[in-house]
Parts: C-alpha cells; structure tokens; sequence
C-alpha cells in the first residue's frame, strides 16, 4: 500500500507545481476531446503574436459560439484548439468548397455536417490584415474552422496550446 502512495504525491506535487506556475493566467489547463487535434489535456500559455503553425486556444465570438452551441457541435464556453494557417499580409480564399492560402490549395470543405445540415459558407478572398488570422485544422473537413467561418480576430486566440498528455492523433 505505501508504495502506492508515493506515485500518487508526486504525481499530485507535480501537478501542483504546474497549476501554481500558471494559476494567473485563466484558462489555463484545457481537456479537449474533439478528434480534430489529439484527445488530451493541453496547457495554455501566453502568446504575443500568433505564428503560423501554432496551436492555439480560441474562444469563439459570440456569434459563431451561439451557432456551434445551437446546432449541439460544443457546449457552452467551450474552448476550442486550432492551428493557424495564415496571418497578417497572406490572402486567404474559400471557392466553392477549395481553401486557398496564398494561391496554394490547403482544405475542402464540405457541405453538410453529419446531420445533413447545411454548414456555414463564406466566399471569396480576404487579405488578412494585423488584427487577423486564418484558423484551420487541414486535414480534418468537418473541423470547425475558417473553412466555414473565415477568418478570426486575434484577439478570440487565448493563448498557445501545448499538449501535457494526448492519446495520440488517430482516435
């Protein structure tokens, strides 16, 4: 029995020298089960400016939120985790359901969620200005993401999202 304990409070120690290194920062410990992006837990910490390829922690605006919340796709409050794809300067283009960035084609999207209910579109090609980013999780058509919704303010980007465990991306 007493050699069981001893995993238990370092691991609990552990535990709380992590929370404690990040308790001022809220969120800070996010579990994230949607299958876009490994089934785990993630730490946010502080990003000064989003570079593409970071992972990241969205709080949707409030309304795309009430969209995903309405349709049952998340819960309320809940954070999302995203890569990003294209910031300041990059031109971003939905066409039909082709995703471009740059000229170069990054995703399809798709017309219907698993429902058959109709997704959201947007069309054309947007010029990302400073304040702006392109959220996307390319290999996974149905992620809600800028395929959908276009690009986001900075500003819904939490932080950066770096994984203290995951199950591993194939689940």
């Amino acid at each position: 029995m007493r050699t069981a304990v001893f995993p238990l409070l370092a691991a609990g120690l552990s535990f709380g020298l992590l929370a404690g290194a990040q308790i001022d920062r809220a969120p800070w410990l996010i579990w994230n089960a949607s299958a876009s992006v490994p089934v785990g837990l993630y730490v946010v910490r502080p990003l000064r400016a989003p570079s593409r390829g970071d992972l990241v922690a969205v709080r949707l605006p409030d309304n795309i939120a009430a969209f995903v919340v309405a349709r049952g796709y998340v819960g309320v409050d809940t954070l999302l985790l995203k890569h990003v794809a294209a910031v300041e300067g990059m031109t971003v283009c939905r066409d039909g359901l082709v995703i471009t960035i740059d000229g170069t084609v990054v995703a399809q999207a798709v017309r219907f969620d698993r429902q058959a209910r109709p997704l959201p579109r947007w069309a054309g090609c947007v010029v990302l200005g400073p304040d702006a980013v392109f959220l996307l999780i390319a290999d996974v058509p149905d992620s809600l993401d800028g395929r959908y919704f276009g690009p986001l303010n900075s500003a819904a980007i939490l932080g950066r999202a770096v994984p203290i465990w995951t199950r591993g991306g194939d689940e």
